[in-house]
């Protein structure tokens, strides 16, 4: 992985590294390091305020996110093999992903979740999250499991999205 931050590409969806299920981090060495430096630079370049390891074609449980999300305040956020331990309430939330580009739905999810994994240099770590970061790391989490946000809404206005991309494509690979 000799790339800088900018070469890091987002896939998008139909791509088959979204729906694929990320491996448990065994070591965390200056490889993983640098991945998630990139990740964390890939996320605010693109402009995002979260991103997980699958959107940019790694299979590894790490997410990075924005602690702040309503502020922006560059103020990332790194758990390695998250793990979701309690939610509880319900939110529906306007959601959009860097890897389903010009689409967003509203989604229900948890209001409130204690999400756990490992900070970056290893050490337990237990964030407590409501409303916009709970949506964000549930989000991520999701990726981690080879499920997109859209697998959350109706099979309308999944097929809806899907017929809309495939026009995009089919318009891009016209002026190719």
């Amino acid at each position: 992985m000799e790339e800088t931050a900018h070469e890091m590409k987002i896939y998008t969806y139909p791509d088959p590294v979204l729906k694929t299920p990320a491996e448990p981090v065994r070591e965390i060495d200056g490889e993983l390091q640098r991945l998630i430096d990139w990740m964390i630079e890939t996320m605010y370049d693109a402009p995002g305020i979260g991103l997980a390891a699958n959107q940019v074609g790694v299979l590894k449980r790490v997410i990075v996110f924005e602690r702040q999300p309503r502020e922006r305040r560059r103020n990332p956020g790194v758990l390695i093999n998250p793990e979701i331990v309690l939610g509880e309430d319900q939110i529906k939330w306007e959601e959009a992903c860097l890897s389903v580009p010009d689409f967003s739905a509203e989604v229900v999810r948890k209001g409130q979740v204690k999400v756990r994994g490992l900070d970056r240099q290893g050490n337990p770590s237990d964030i407590e999250a409501e409303d916009l970061l709970a949506v964000c790391l549930q989000h991520e989490v999701d990726h981690l499991n080879g499920t997109l946000f859209i697998d959350h809404i109706s099979a309308l206005k999944r097929a809806l999205y899907k017929k809309k991309l495939t026009k995009m494509l089919k318009e891009q690979d016209e002026m190719d």
